[in-house]
């Protein structure tokens, strides 16, 4: 079978109400047992940014890390990870934001990031785009430079290019309605 689009799409499980009644969760991890789907998510990427002048990939966990390290690796390039408050040893820089009901906070090691490097940060679904925001802070802590954003899937619905704006935001699937 020669994957694409569509057959992307129906890779992506639907579980109805999840985590709470009238949520329609959208499930990456059908694509991640699929190998022929992860491979054609992997083979978008290279397309998309083979040819941009990006120096690192970032990517937020822990489905993110899957898919900005099959990039990573592809191109070349390092491989940072945005991760949870209290999962990286060192010295970081921290950002917390808002979530439907409290906060959050990611960190980045601050050895990670170089003044300069441009980004391309990467996680597998972008819904309000807080968490990308929140991991662009932190590249621009470190004096980084997020040029793009990726996810495998979108739900533009929630506005999240006006939240991650002006940076560029490309996914494979976007879904609609809530």
């Amino acid at each position: 079978m020669s994957m694409n689009i569509e057959e992307l799409d129906k890779a992506v499980r639907r579980i109805p109400d999840f985590p709470k009644p009238g949520i329609l969760f959208y499930d990456i991890t059908g694509v991640l047992i699929n190998p022929e789907a992860f491979k054609f998510c992997v083979e978008q990427m290279v397309e998309l940014y083979k040819d941009k002048q990006v120096d690192a990939i970032a990517a937020v966990e822990s489905r993110g890390f899957i898919f900005g390290g099959a990039l990573a690796e592809k191109l070349g390039l390092p491989l940072v990870l945005i991760r949870k408050k209290g999962k990286l040893p060192g010295d970081t820089f921290e950002c917390s934001y808002a979530l439907e009901y409290g906060t959050a906070t990611v960190e980045v090691h601050k050895s990670d990031v170089k003044k300069g490097q441009k980004f391309v940060v990467i996680d597998d679904l972008i819904a309000t785009g807080g968490t990308l925001a929140a991991a662009k802070n932190l590249i621009e802590q470190g004096g980084g430079e997020v040029t793009d954003f990726f996810g495998v899937i979108g739900l533009p619905d929630l506005n999240y290019e006006k939240v991650l704006a002006p940076c560029k935001v490309s996914t494979l699937l976007n879904y609609h309605g809530l």
